[in-house]
């Protein structure tokens, strides 16, 4: 890559990073695995993305920061999102997936290809492209995909397949039976068309990725190579994901910098120096350093908070980064209100608990009353009177005071707190 403001890989080779940070669960073989990458040459690689919503999530950074890994490592990427697969749908163990319109998966691949833009670099001798399946699929004829396709899947093979047979008794349908062999064929067709020599994928899709292996050499244009990381799991051994409730996305429209930003600050301490790790550009020698700073000094939360950082600043870019960390000390009363831009200040606040009002503002016992900082104005005037009730960071004291329109942040908003740490917003409307 030529950006020099990307980082350098670590200090062991690729496949010895790789395996460190345990970004290598199963492989077609850590030898193999390793002429590729550590072989000195530059190896096309390719990872898969299916449109099965608007936007990426959370659980997709494993793959999109592996992707940029190599890739800083000398490799060239091929990011694929399929606009083929995506109408499909890999089967899932609970029902049969709901089929979106062609139409809304065609402006899902648009989006997502968007959002993988900034990950990886398109210039230098490894420059990276996008690529979507449904160039090759849609071309091919129910004929064609049976007889070029079909004739190398053994059924046998593919109703041993875990989540065929939990769906066995159930019911699955020839459609989603068939997602193996589009993927599969995806391997082929990235092979010949870019000399694609391995395919890499979350886990979950190791007996898909294993059948595209099989596939390539069948159609004897091997031998290829594969691995998988591990699902990102949650303290309680949940996976992220769009369906676990609670999705963290990664177009800030549907999760704000500030939420996105919050969300990795606020990582339970069992499971923070495995995001790093897994996430992080930061060399094997930093990450150890910040682990032993971080157990020094737990309350400071300072590998919380470099996993926030550098992630936010990957994402959404640095300034949405900076503004977020402005809007977490200021509502604590750290910084300055005036500096927050009004989106992230209606983010920070959404997250806290944002009222809205109309009509007259009432008075700051009202308002705290109104917010749920206290349970009632009798609670809310005691609060003011001893000193721990603020409006936009400023105490208030007098148990009658108001609020006029000069003190509405950007117009519409005021933020109130309660002591040290409890906060809440008001946004006033028409």
């Amino acid at each position: 890559m030529t950006d020099s403001s990307l980082p350098p890989p670590g200090r062991d080779s690729l496949t010895d990073d790789l395996l460190w940070r345990g970004l290598i669960q199963d492989s077609t073989g850590l030898d193999e695995l390793r002429e590729l990458l550590d072989g000195g040459k530059s190896t096309t690689y390719y990872v898969g993305f299916d449109p099965t919503a608007q936007s990426l999530h959370v659980g997709s950074l494993m793959q999109v920061t592996t992707a940029r890994r190599l890739q800083l490592a000398g490799h060239r990427p091929l990011l694929l999102v399929g606009g083929a697969t995506g109408q499909i749908g890999d089967p899932k163990e609970s029902a049969e997936r709901t089929l979106n319109p062609p139409e809304v998966i065609a402006g899902w691949v648009e989006r997502i290809r968007e959002q993988l833009a900034p990950f990886v670099s398109y210039t230098g001798d490894n420059a990276a492209q996008l690529v979507n399946n449904l160039d090759w699929t849609g071309e091919m004829s129910v004929v064609e995909f049976l007889r070029d396709v079909g004739k190398h899947f053994p059924v046998n093979k593919m109703l041993a397949r875990e989540v065929v047979r939990a769906r066995l008794e159930t019911g699955i349908s020839f459609t989603e039976f068939s997602y193996q062999l589009l993927q599969a064929n995806d391997f082929f067709e990235l092979h010949r068309r870019h000399d694609c020599q391995l395919q890499f994928g979350g886990s979950d899709q190791w007996g898909n990725i294993t059948a595209g292996v099989d596939y390539v050499r069948r159609r004897g244009a091997g031998p290829v190579q594969a691995f998988t990381t591990p699902l990102v799991t949650k303290a309680d051994g949940t996976k992220f994901g769009k369906t676990e409730g609670g999705a963290v996305w990664l177009d800030p429209t549907l999760t704000s910098p500030y939420a996105f930003y919050q969300f990795w600050l606020n990582v339970d301490d069992r499971e923070v120096d495995r995001y790093l790790r897994y996430f992080s550009f930061r060399t094997r020698e930093e990450l150890e350093e910040l682990a032993k700073a971080t157990a020094e000094r737990p309350a400071a939360r300072l590998a919380q908070r470099a996993l926030a950082e550098e992630l936010t600043s990957l994402v959404h870019g640095p300034e949405e980064t900076r503004q977020a960390i402005a809007a977490s000390q200021a509502l604590f009363g750290r910084g300055s209100l005036d500096e927050l831009a009004a989106e992230t200040l209606r983010a920070a606040l959404t997250e806290a608990g944002l009222v809205r009002l109309s009509g007259d503002l009432p008075d700051v016992a009202g308002l705290l009353r109104d917010s749920g900082l206290v349970g009632g104005l009798k609670e809310a005037r005691r609060v003011i009177a001893e000193g721990g009730a603020y409006v936009n960071n400023n105490r208030v004291t007098e148990v009658d005071a108001q609020v006029s329109p000069a003190d509405l942040l950007h117009g519409r908003y005021l933020v109130l707190r309660r002591g040290k740490r409890s906060f809440a917003g008001v946004e006033l409307g028409e």
